[in-house]
């Protein structure tokens, strides 16, 4: 396929999700199915046009003056992905199955249109009605936390120190065919690995054998380093109860080496279903899978026995944004509010666990105070056993609170994760 037939298979997938509200993967997926004669390297083009329309909505409407999925592509290529103007009219030149080329108006907007004016909901790309949650939580600077949210990610690594070191991990994937060039260690997680967007968008790390071999997991960095921030250390009980796949709880593991005892639960056991694999490929052994049980609480003989209890809590995944801009545009007040509801059963699922004297650390890969600050210190008003308790050491600059730390792709170049810590009474 051309450049211009590709940007109309775009055009046509974000048509297509205007009248519903499902996950553009999905909508792009149908559409390969239905076009078969794509090869590989269209269907990633094309995705990466469907996800950076969806990146650069507002903004790209705004400087087009339309707001349509045609204005939203052509502004992804222009400005996101660093088309020129004539670049992009060209491209719909001589192709039956390109857009028809720009009108005047499109034309000049394409050639001279900029962001003056344009309120930071626009210039910051996220839905307008979530305003005043980010003018609290980085005020003036909110355009800009916006739009480094709606930057592509990078691909972030953590090397499982179980089997292998970092340095030996960025030397077996060195040798990979399917890298143009050595991935580089992360800023801040001492274990991270990160492959940047243009070559970690289509790398097959799954089929690896360093993969295979569990040298590695797919994690963000902030992940990493909120793993790291729970303070866990060889031979301490610790909870994982909103484990999920696994993943702070295979990080968790290996930063006790093995030693002590990590329960991994969650309460949607089908969430749970990966880590058995997970674990077995990783070389953990000391992780107790809970499954939630349906006339027995799975956590009772833990009360008061844990040193950390680790509550990575379900959230909006308004930190996540970059890695799935769709999403942004999906969530509703009323999904928000669904959220703080089962944020506050994860806390009061987690706090009888601690012992005495014990930590309790509450994650969520947010950037909305409702869900972060808010929710620690309703919970510590509530409970007067749980004082804020001070993080453990990173050197990652961030959005520091009292107990309390705050990542962001702008601030961090990391994924929007939140890290609050509270110790109980002993």
């Amino acid at each position: 396929m051309r450049p211009g037939a590709r940007q109309q298979a775009a055009i046509e997938i974000l048509s297509s999700l205007a009248n519903q509200r499902r996950p553009a993967a999905d909508a792009v997926k149908d559409w390969m199915l239905s076009h078969r004669f794509a090869g590989s390297k269209d269907r990633a083009e094309i995705g990466d046009l469907v996800f950076g329309a969806l990146r650069w909505k507002q903004s790209s409407a705004w400087r087009m003056g339309e707001d349509a999925p045609r204005a939203w592509v052509w502004g992804a290529l222009r400005w996101g992905f660093g088309w020129s103007a004539e670049q992009l009219e060209q491209s719909t030149y001589n192709d039956p199955h390109a857009p028809s080329p720009p009108t005047e108006a499109e034309r000049s907007a394409l050639a001279a249109a900029t962001l003056d004016g344009a309120p930071p909901h626009v210039a910051g790309d996220y839905p307008e009605w979530l305003d005043a949650s980010l003018t609290r939580a980085f005020g003036d600077a909110r355009a800009e936390e916006g739009a480094a949210l709606a930057a592509p990610a990078p691909l972030d690594l953590r090397a499982n120190t179980l089997k292998t070191t970092r340095d030996k991990l960025i030397a077996a994937l060195s040798e990979s065919p399917k890298l143009k060039e050595p991935p580089a260690p992360t800023p801040y997680a001492p274990d991270g690995v990160r492959i940047p967007w243009a070559q970690g968008r289509t790398f097959p790390w799954a089929s690896e054998q360093s993969f295979l071999k569990g040298w590695f997991e797919v994690q963000d960095e902030g992940s990493q380093l909120a793993a790291l921030l729970a303070g866990a250390q060889p031979g301490m009980q610790v909870a994982d109860v909103c484990a999920g796949g696994g993943g702070k709880t295979l990080a968790l593991a290996a930063l006790m080496q093995n030693k002590g005892q990590i329960f991994a639960h969650d309460v949607d056991g089908r969430r749970l279903a990966p880590l058995k694999a997970r674990l077995d490929r990783a070389g953990a052994r000391n992780v107790q899978i809970r499954a939630p049980m349906r006339t027995k609480d799975a956590l009772e003989d833990l009360h008061g026995r844990m040193d950390i209890v680790l509550v990575d809590a379900p959230c909006t995944g308004s930190g996540t944004w970059r890695r799935s801009p769709d999403s942004k545009w999906r969530l509703r007040p009323n999904a928000l509010a669904k959220r703080l509801e089962e944020q506050r059963a994860a806390l009061a699922l987690a706090a009888p666990l601690v012992k005495p004297g014990g930590r309790l650390v509450y994650v969520t890969c947010s950037v909305l105070p409702e869900e972060n600050e808010d929710q620690v210190a309703a919970f510590a008003a509530a409970d007067a056993e749980f004082t804020p308790d001070p993080l453990g050491e990173t050197t990652a600059p961030a959005h520091q609170r009292v107990a309390a730390l705050q990542m962001t792709p702008r601030f961090t170049g990391c994924d929007g994760f939140f890290v609050a810590a509270l110790r109980r009474a002993g």
